[in-house]
Parts: structure tokens; sequence; C-alpha cells
């Protein structure tokens, strides 16, 4: 009888969980970032705001477990694009990885804003963190794409010498954390990419383009063009 309580036990506090992550997700959406307080999602949930702090000792621990399940569905949506075309050439795969990024972006502009425009606290800079493991999973997707292709083909790069002294030294501490898996100047390259391609998301899902555009998709295309002339692959549509 205890092993089946205890079992029914975790199961309620699993539920309860879920529940206040969905609820701190719909005040997000809702009402933007400051709305979603101790206080406020506890009242969402029914519970009083010292109860709450039975599942999250802090507002931090919470937005830290939101932002984990955030990064785990963008991710899935990469992932689940990927694999669409694991059989195929390594342009139209890395294409649809990145398109998939976008449409997750621009769908949930408010979950990605906590992605990636939100400072990160010191908590969630700690290895065993679910936020720095789930942006970790989310990070080698795209990494894990250019890895392959630079085993296969790689692509134009800089040489050491054409790179500043403390660029060079900082992109070989990443490289060391990368298990040495590109040489620094392809991280080079690859993060470059990536730097233009959060740019531009950025941009687009806090409208910050507004004034110009009203369709960004062909903007992304034209980038995405571009990504794939520096790392020599054919851009298709």
């Amino acid at each position: 009888m205890a092993a089946q309580t205890g079992t029914r036990r975790e199961r309620l506090r699993r539920a309860t969980l879920e529940e206040i992550r969905t609820a701190a997700r719909g005040l997000l959406t809702a009402q933007g970032s400051e709305a979603v307080t101790i206080n406020a999602v506890a009242r969402e949930v029914g519970m009083s705001g010292p109860a709450l702090y039975h599942y999250f000792s802090s507002r931090e621990a919470l937005v830290s477990a939101v932002t984990a399940d955030f990064f785990q569905e963008l991710t899935e949506r990469m992932e689940t694009a990927r694999d669409r075309h694991a059989d195929g050439p390594p342009a139209p795969r890395l294409l649809a990885v990145c398109r998939a990024m976008r449409s997750w972006a621009t769908e949930h502009p408010a979950e990605f804003g906590w992605i990636f425009t939100s400072p990160l606290p010191p908590s969630d800079r700690r290895q065993d963190s679910a936020r720095h493991q789930a942006g970790q999973r989310f990070e080698r997707v795209l990494l894990d794409q250019v890895a392959a292709l630079w085993e296969t083909r790689p692509f134009p790069v800089p040489g050491p010498e054409d790179l500043d002294p403390s660029l060079r030294e900082q992109l070989a501490a990443y490289t060391k954390a990368l298990d040495g898996r590109l040489p620094l100047e392809a991280v080079h390259v690859c993060l470059s990419c990536w730097a233009r391609l959060y740019g531009l998301l950025c941009l687009e899902v806090l409208h910050q383009l507004d004034f110009a555009y009203t369709d960004m998709e062909p903007v992304f295309e034209e980038c995405l063009r571009e990504v794939c002339e520096r790392l020599g692959l054919a851009y298709t549509r």
C-alpha cells in the first residue's frame, strides 16, 4: 500500500507541476512576462502563493522550467523537420531545420522571447540545470548539420591568420567545448551564420522591421540563401 500511495503522490505532483507550467505560459502569452509572478500563477491553478513554493522555490526556478519546456518544443519541431530529410542531401535538411525554427518562433513570439531575449540567471548557467540541458539539445540540432557537412565536404573558411587574436582565443575555447568536432575556423563560420539567422529572427519576432516589411518570409529566405552560399550549399525553396 505504501508503494502505491507513493506512486500516486508522484503522479499528482507531476500533474500539478504541469498545470503550473501551463498556467505560467498562459499568463506569458496573454499578458506578457511581467504578469508571470508566483502569486498570479498560484491564483490560476487555485492555490496560494506559499503553496506554490512547494513546487518551485522561486520565480526564477519557475521561469527556468517553463523556458526548458519551450526549448524542448522548439527543438522537437526542428528535429522533426530534420528527420523528414534524413536520407537526402545536406542542403534541404539544413534549410528544413532553419525554416522549422522560424515557423515556431513566429507562431510563439512570447515563448521565443523568453528563450532568446531574456537574461540568463546564474542558476541556469550550471550544466545540470534543465534550461542549460534543453539549450544544448537545441544547439546540437544545427551544429550537427554543420559538423556532418564539414566531414563530408568542408566549406570555405578563413585562415587562422585572418582572424583577430582575441577571436581566435575565444573560438579555440569554444571549439574545445565542442570536443573538437570542427576546427575553429569552421566554428567561426558556423557562429557567423547563426548570428545572422538569430538576429533576423529577433528583428522579425520583436517587430523591429515592421516599418519596412509586412512579409518577412522573403527576407528570411534571402538570409538562408546567403547562409547556403557561405557553407557551399545549393539553395532550394
